[in-house]
């Protein structure tokens, strides 16, 4: 039996010798930094789209409404509290939230309504501490554009999305060449982040 034991062990390890190393840290995205430098560079691809990408792998990109109303509620504001600690990782983005609305209505007071709902969402976002001339509200697709096509009320259509939109204008390419020093900046951030919650941790332990 004991033997058995042993043999069935050294089988374990020469099976997991025979991985290619790096297979656990890799999830299939290792090449992306290399695929992003080459597609920025041939123009397939622009910071703002990379950008773009992350905050809506990264962030609930979209909050919904009540029926006929532009009130933000308790869901709504916790997506929003997340899209604004987002957004001010990058400062030298701008942001664009479009408004919609159910197929309830008449198109030009859906188109309104959505306006509002727009215009809610990113005065929530200024009392975040962001400044409003990187966030813009100007655009509602009202009714035209549903999630789910029903003429009826549906609280999936009644949304706003929050989606990156460019560069501040006064550097509209500040981050052309420079986006390492933001993936660096992120990096001290998370590391900072860490180290406290370790220290926090070895105190608990202590204590």
């Amino acid at each position: 039996m004991q033997k058995w034991i042993i043999t069935l062990g050294l089988s374990v390890a020469v099976a997991a010798c025979t991985r290619e190393a790096g297979y656990e840290v890799d999830q299939g995205a290792f090449g992306n930094a290399t695929l992003n430098n080459s597609q920025v560079m041939t123009g397939e691809l622009t910071y703002a789209q990379i950008l773009g990408r992350r905050f809506a792998a990264e962030v609930p990109t979209q909050i919904n409404f009540a029926f006929d109303s532009a009130q933000l509620d308790a869901s709504a504001q916790r997506i929003l509290l997340r899209q604004a600690d987002w957004i001010k990782q990058f400062p030298e983005a701008r942001f664009r939230v479009y408004g919609h609305t159910d197929a309830v209505g008449s198109q030009s007071y859906n188109q309104s309504l959505g306006q509002r709902r727009a215009d809610a969402a990113v005065a929530f976002l200024t009392r975040q501490g962001i400044s409003r001339s990187r966030l813009e509200a100007v655009v509602s697709f009202g009714k035209t554009r549903p999630l789910i096509d029903t003429p009826n009320r549906d609280r999936r259509n009644r949304r706003t999305v929050t989606e990156v939109s460019g560069f501040v204008d006064r550097a509209p390419q500040l981050l052309d060449g420079k986006y390492a020093e933001v993936i660096y900046r992120e990096y001290v951030e998370s590391a900072t982040n860490l180290s406290y919650i370790t220290d926090v941790d070895a105190t608990d332990i202590s204590e």
